[in-house]
C-alpha cells in the first residue's frame, strides 16, 4: 500500500510498504478521506509529541475490509471511524479516571502509525460505525470529538455569553456545540471573512472580522460586543497574541479555555492581579477523552454541521501540497487526503 512515511522532521516520503493484515480483536479499514490537521503541521516540524519513524494522519472515515480472529461487532464494508487515542489504563491519571493526562498516552499519527495511508489496522475498541453519515461528514469526526471534550471541560453555565476567537474547522465544531449546549449567545472572531461567512451559514449569532496587525483595535471592537465581557472565552487560534486579549475581555468569574495548539516554547502574558480579583478561571482542553459516542450522535442529528468547511481535496500522493496549502493558502479552509 502507499503511505506518508517521514524519516525525520520535515523528511517525508510517499512509499509502497506492506499491507497490513489485522490480528486477534482488530479489523482493517481502506481509508476513504483523511483529514490534514494544524497538528499535522506542527508533526511535519517535529513538535506536539511526534515520535520518527511516523506515518501521520489521525482524521478518517473508511471502510473495514478485513476482520481479525474473535471479531463480531462489525462486517465487512461498514463505513466507521476511529478514535486515535491510546490510553495505558495503569498509570496514576488512568487510575483516577482522567486517562486524558494518561502518562503512557499514544497518538495514531502522532507517535504511532496514522492514517495517511491507503489502510491502516486498529483494535476495535477504537473503532466507531458511522451509520448513514456521509464521508463528508463523517471525517470530521476526531476533531468533532475534540471539540465535544472542550464543551464537556467548558462545564459551561446555560445562558451564558461566548466567544470564539478563530474560525478554523475546530473553532467552528465547538461554536456549534456551544450554541446547543447552554449558551444564549455565540460569537465568533477571526481574521478570514469566508471563514466568518461560513460560521454565519452554520448559525453562529454573531461574527467580528479581527486584524491581527491592529489587535488592539478588536480588542475595542470585541469590548463593544459585549461591554461587561463574555461569560466565556474560547482562544482557538493558537496565537499568543490574540491570547493575550481573552482575560482583559472576560466577564468577572468567567471562564477562558486555551483550545488552540501553539509552538511548545511559546509564552503568553496574563496579567495576575485581574485572575486573582476578578476571579476568572482558565482551563486547557486537549483532544479527546471519550466522547466518539456522543459527538456521532450530534453528527447524525444535525446539531453539528460541517456543510461547506472542506475547500480542498488532494490525492495521497500530493501530500505535500496539501500540507503547503494548509500552510499558506488564504482560501483554505480544510483539506482533506483522497487516497
Amino acid at each position: 500500500m502507499k503511505a506518508v512515511v517521514y524519516e525525520a522532521p520535515r523528511n517525508f516520503k510517499i512509499k509502497e510498504i506492506p499491507t497490513p493484515d489485522p490480528g486477534a480483536g482488530e479489523v482493517r479499514i481502506k481509508i476513504e478521506l483523511s483529514g490534514v490537521c494544524g497538528t499535522d503541521l506542527h508533526n511535519h516540524e517535529g513538535n506536539f509529541l511526534a515520535e520518527f519513524p511516523l506515518i501521520p494522519g489521525h482524521e478518517m472515515v473508511g471502510r473495514i475490509d478485513a476482520i481479525g480472529v474473535g471479531v463480531e461487532k462489525f462486517t465487512l464494508g461498514e463505513r466507521v471511524t476511529v478514535n486515535p487515542v491510546l490510553y495505558c489504563k495503569n498509570c496514576e491519571f488512568c487510575l483516577e479516571g482522567r486517562p486524558i493526562l494518561c502518562l503512557n498516552r499514544e497518538g495514531l499519527g502522532t507517535n504511532g502509525p496514522g492514517f495517511f495511508a491507503e489502510y491502516v489496522v486498529v483494535p476495535t475498541d477504537l473503532v466507531f460505525s458511522v451509520g448513514s453519515l456521509d464521508v463528508d461528514t463523517a471525517v470530521f469526526a476526531e476533531p468533532a470529538a475534540c471539540a465535544m471534550h472542550g464543551l464537556h471541560t467548558l462545564e459551561m453555565k446555560g445562558g451564558s455569553k461566548a466567544l470564539v476567537l478563530g474560525a478554523g474547522p475546530t473553532g467552528l465544531l465547538l461554536a456549534q456545540l456551544m450554541m446547543t449546549g447552554g449558551a444564549a449567545s455565540v460569537t465568533v472572531a477571526a481574521s478570514s471573512q469566508f471563514k466568518l461567512d461560513r460560521a454565519k451559514a452554520l448559525g453562529v449569532d454573531r461574527t467580528l472580522l479581527m486584524d491581527r496587525a491592529d489587535i488592539a483595535k478588536s480588542e475595542r471592537d470585541l469590548r463593544a460586543m459585549a461591554p461587561s465581557g463574555f461569560d466565556v472565552i474560547v482562544e482557538a487560534t493558537g496565537s499568543t497574541q490574540v491570547g493575550e486579549i481573552c482575560v482583559p475581555l472576560t466577564r468577572s468569574g468567567g471562564t477562558v479555555m486555551i483550545y488552540g495548539v501553539t509552538d511548545p516554547s511559546a509564552k503568553m502574558y496574563i496579567n495576575p492581579f485581574d485572575v486573582f480579583h476578578r476571579e476568572i478561571t482558565i482551563k486547557g482542553s486537549f483532544a479527546e477523552l471519550n466522547t466518539f459516542p456522543a459527538t456521532l450522535a450530534a453528527l447524525q442529528t444535525g446539531r453539528v454541521r460541517t456543510d461547506g468547511i472542506i475547500t480542498h481535496r488532494y490525492p495521497l500522493e500530493e501530500y505535500g501540497a496539501a500540507l503547503e496549502a494548509l500552510r499558506s493558502d488564504p482560501t483554505v479552509h480544510k483539506v482533506v487526503l483522497v487516497p
